[in-house]
């Protein structure tokens, strides 16, 4: 049995004043936290284009190549991480980078009251867990955009998740990437 130990999770509200710059606050702090200015940051954007309440890992890491050289970023559109490919992932990761700090991002399914919120919590991400997919755990902290909310037909509700939601947590995320990292 696996026993969670002080890690915690923040909620941030995209429409709330100020939220984006206190969510690139706590990704700088936890950054700091972590000394992981001595190591290499490598972002894991986790996702496929195929399901658009999926998409929110790959549309993150396009838009975070497109504006980061500071980081080594995994996951875009063109050369999504998924199911498929995660594990490989990984190991390619740990091949090439001597103890990395990985910053784990993907959507998410919740509670009706914090659909379009983003998380930020310390610790690995459990990917494919809303779906009942069993995929290795990620990152020493993660990111969440939740998409959707969790019921029945967990798969139904990624497949038909609308595309301006999950841009609008992906505009959001890359924004609090830009504030202070």
């Amino acid at each position: 049995m696996e026993t969670l130990i002080n890690n915690k999770v923040w909620y941030y509200d995209p429409c709330k004043k100020n939220s984006c710059r206190e969510f690139g606050r706590r990704i700088a702090s936890l950054l700091t936290e972590a000394d992981a200015s001595k190591k290499d940051v490598i972002i894991i954007c986790i996702g496929s284009d195929r399901a658009t309440g999926d998409c929110l890992g790959p549309l993150v890491g396009d838009k975070l190549v497109q504006n980061t050289r500071r980081y080594i970023v995994y996951g875009t559109l063109d050369n999504p991480v998924h199911a498929k490919n995660l594990a490989d992932t990984i190991d390619d990761i740990r091949s090439k980078y001597c103890d990395p700090f990985i910053i784990a991002i993907d959507a998410s399914l919740g509670v009706r009251k914090h659909v379009g919120y983003v998380t930020i919590g310390t610790g690995s991400l459990s990917p494919g867990i809303g779906v009942d997919k069993e995929l290795p755990k990620v990152g020493d902290i993660h990111i969440t955009g939740i998409v959707n909310f969790t019921g029945m037909l967990n798969q139904m509700l990624l497949q038909t998740t609308r595309l301006s939601h999950v841009m609008r947590l992906a505009d959001f995320i890359c924004k609090g990437f830009q504030y202070f990292v």
